[in-house]
């Protein structure tokens, strides 16, 4: 199972590359279904007929991502739900995330679809364009869905085209992670927030002379900081229903970091396309092949599992209004359901009742409820995670806006960083080639 853990890339492994269900997919995926999956949700699809709506018993199809901890975890927060209202059961699924839109799709196409089901930004987007997605705004307006303890800009990242979508299950934020440990013996200053780009290159430049520990992880295919850099720039990841960004960009972006190679702040092409992967076990911070890893805030007590080293968390370099609150995954209702009542009540008890979001603790992000995720991190135990949402909550407040969520296509748009990224590190394209080859390819992949 994959493990329940928060990718470098916005996703677990094996997230970073999917495409939209094609005719030939769907049929295959429709034949797997009928093949493999009487499983819960074969049955469940809409919830169970029998009352609901006028006060009887209801069950309630849900669908997740995760690994078994991530399970048994929802599994006590739903029983907790059912001991709270006897009348309403569910019907639980959960998967590795390998395949796991694969499977959604197909329950869509196939008019099966859970009542209550996880998403993240790579494919919020698409499913309420398809109108997938129920519209929880009224919810949230009657009070019904309580969001009043959440970041404005956590909430705002869940609206596609005024309607919101999906509510965040959880946080999370980039989060530049460095060796504390090794820093510390060598006498050398931490990197700090608000450093510019530059700063942090020459940081790391003078951390790989001291240590001959290259200083950074080279960045250059990581889409969350090339995010954070065109919106310090004054631009974004997407305008609307295009790029936000041109080749030129790219090329910048691209040369910065060839210079910080060629000044041996970074490792070489080939241990940076190690640190490319969104296994949190092959992060360099971790294997001691750089001194700094570009990851996501709440994945500090993962990364600490893999290295006895103490390791420190800052912002991206530059201005770090440029990040904002990101829901790691949402919670989305399927907008056919019998019991979107009951559903939505059910996200709301996930998100804001103190004992189910005690029983959840971080593993989906820092709670979304502020004021329980401050509780949360009273009773944490793990030093890591006690650190994660100190630093997260700390970064909270520079916080600027949220972007857009991401458009149709996302997915493909990363993966093209990765492939034009590594054309330039191993010297197969010049940085102005590369940019022209990845906005080429996006331009066709959100098309």
């Amino acid at each position: 199972m994959h493990p329940a853990t928060f990718p470098t890339a916005g996703a677990p492994a094996g997230r970073d590359h999917r495409t939209p269900l094609t005719r030939r997919r769907l049929v295959r995926g429709l034949a797997a279904v009928a093949l493999a999956v009487p499983l819960a949700l074969g049955a469940a699809g809409c919830g169970d007929d029998s009352g609901g709506g006028d006060g009887g018993p209801v069950k309630l199809s849900v669908f997740w991502w995760g690994g078994e901890a991530r399970a048994k975890l929802t599994e006590d927060a739903l029983a907790l739900y059912t001991k709270r209202h006897p009348d309403v059961t569910f019907e639980k699924t959960w998967q590795a995330n390998q395949g796991y839109f694969d499977k959604l799709a197909t329950l869509t196409a196939g008019g099966n679809p859970p009542d209550l089901f996880q998403i993240d930004d790579n494919y919020l987007a698409e499913y309420a364009g398809r109108s997938t997605t129920l519209d929880l705004g009224s919810y949230r307006d009657s009070g019904k869905l309580d969001v009043s303890k959440f970041p404005k800009s956590l909430l705002e990242y869940g609206v596609v085209d005024g309607k919101l979508a999906g509510v965040a299950a959880g946080e999370n934020t980039q989060g530049l992670v460095y060796n504390k440990t090794l820093l510390t013996k060598n006498g050398l200053p931490e990197p700090t927030t608000g450093m510019s780009w530059e700063e942090h290159i020459a940081w790391a430049e003078q951390v790989a002379k001291k240590t001959k520990v290259p200083g950074t992880q080279d960045p250059s295919a990581d889409y969350k900081a090339l995010w954070v850099w065109l919106r310090q720039q004054g631009k974004d990841l997407y305008k609307g229903k295009e790029l936000g960004f041109t080749a030129e960009d790219v090329t910048k972006w691209f040369e910065l970091w060839k210079g910080a190679r060629d000044r041996g702040a970074t490792p070489t092409p080939d241990v940076i396309h190690e640190g490319n992967s969104s296994d949190i076990t092959k992060q360099l911070v971790v294997t001691g092949k750089s001194a700094t890893s570009w990851v996501w805030v709440n994945q500090m007590p993962d990364l600490k599992k893999n290295t006895k080293d103490e390791l420190g968390v800052v912002a991206y370099p530059g201005d770090p209004s440029a990040q904002w609150a990101r829901a790691s995954m949402y919670w989305s209702v399927f907008k056919g359901s019998k019991h979107k009542d009951v559903a939505v009540d059910v996200i709301n008890f996930l998100n804001n009742d103190p004992e189910a979001v005690a029983l959840l603790g971080t593993d989906r992000g820092l709670p979304s409820n502020m004021e329980l995720r401050a509780k949360v991190s009273e009773t944490a135990t793990d030093p890591a995670m006690k650190q994660s949402i100190q630093v997260e909550s700390e970064l909270a407040q520079k916080f600027g806006a949220s972007p857009q969520v991401p458009i149709k296509g996302h997915s493909k748009v990363k993966s093209e960083l990765v492939k034009a990224a590594e054309n330039a590190q191993y010297g197969r394209a010049t940085p102005a080639q590369a940019a022209e080859q990845f906005v080429t390819a996006c331009t066709s992949a959100i098309a």
